[in-house]
């Protein structure tokens, strides 16, 4: 016998923001900062409470360097939870 687990928006009681990408043009991208963004992600949709996806946003910076155009991005996940997760400080 199968159960399936069935998930519903009016379930969702918690949002949280979690950044991954350099959200600040003023600052160097960060190859570690961007790894803890991705295991903190990942914390939130594997540890108890389980979060959902339930949206994102994506942005992006120009940036004029000199003659060079550079674009910075990153995406805002928000992850939805049934409760807030005391491991989540704010």
């Amino acid at each position: 016998m199968v159960v399936q687990d069935t998930f519903s928006l009016t379930d969702i009681r918690y949002v949280h923001r979690v950044v991954v990408g350099n959200d600040n043009p003023e600052t160097q991208p960060d190859e570690e900062k961007y790894k803890r963004q991705l295991e903190y992600l990942n914390r939130c949709l594997s540890e108890y409470p389980k979060g959902k996806i339930i949206g994102q946003e994506k942005n992006f910076f120009l940036l004029n360097v000199g003659e060079h155009q550079i674009v910075m991005q990153y995406i805002v996940y928000h992850v939805g939870f049934e409760r807030k997760p005391q491991w989540i400080k704010e």
